[in-house]
């Protein structure tokens, strides 16, 4: 009995420092901008308000796309997002954002069928065969854009990096809980 509570306590002890050291490696990960150029950036979706406005969060994604484009590293933006329970494309509603503040209509590739992180991945690569873009650019929270990097990889795209806005909210630490499983299930 006390060898199964010793083997108990160090099988938890394992596994709160494995979660302990991914995140802290997600976040580190997710806040570094290394400032490099790239083709593309793939701005993932995120809430729709019901009325028809941008979530802030998702606002603050669209603001990095678009710092992104006018300091010049990157020449095309792809939005990526579903149709969400409150009525509307994401990805058209962020398109409309980026006109209305000044990206040319020209540069801006839509996915409404990114319902989520691993078909934004698939949706992105159908798109690299027409657009024939090589390296991209990854604009969500800072704790998602390790897994959404990771299964770009494994994919086969390998020139990935990434850039997380600077907007922290309380629901992250919820978020950076879900990531842990979703990394190693995804």
């Amino acid at each position: 009995m006390k060898n199964l509570i010793k083997t108990l306590k160090f099988a938890i002890i394992l596994i709160i420092s494995w979660f302990v050291i991914h995140t802290t490696s997600i976040v580190v990960d997710g806040l570094s901008d290394k400032g490099k150029k790239a083709d593309i950036a793939i701005i993932l979706g995120s809430k729709v308000n019901e009325d028809g406005t941008l979530s802030t969060r998702l606002e603050k994604r669209l603001e990095t796309g678009i710092e992104l484009y006018k300091n010049h590293r990157i020449n095309k933006i792809m939005v990526s997002g579903g149709l969400g329970k409150e009525g509307f494309y994401e990805g058209d509603k962020m398109k409309e954002f980026l006109v209305n503040n000044s990206i040319p209509d020209s540069v801006i590739l839509v996915d409404n069928y990114g319902n989520n992180t691993r078909l934004t991945v698939e949706n992105t690569l159908k798109f690299q065969q027409k657009y024939k873009f090589k390296s991209i650019i990854v604009v969500s929270q800072y704790f998602h854009v390790t897994r959404t990097k990771k299964l770009f990889k494994e994919k086969g795209f390998t020139q990935v990096e990434s850039v997380s806005p600077r907007y922290f909210e309380w629901r992250d630490l919820y978020s950076m809980l879900r990531e842990f499983p979703a990394y190693y299930t995804q």
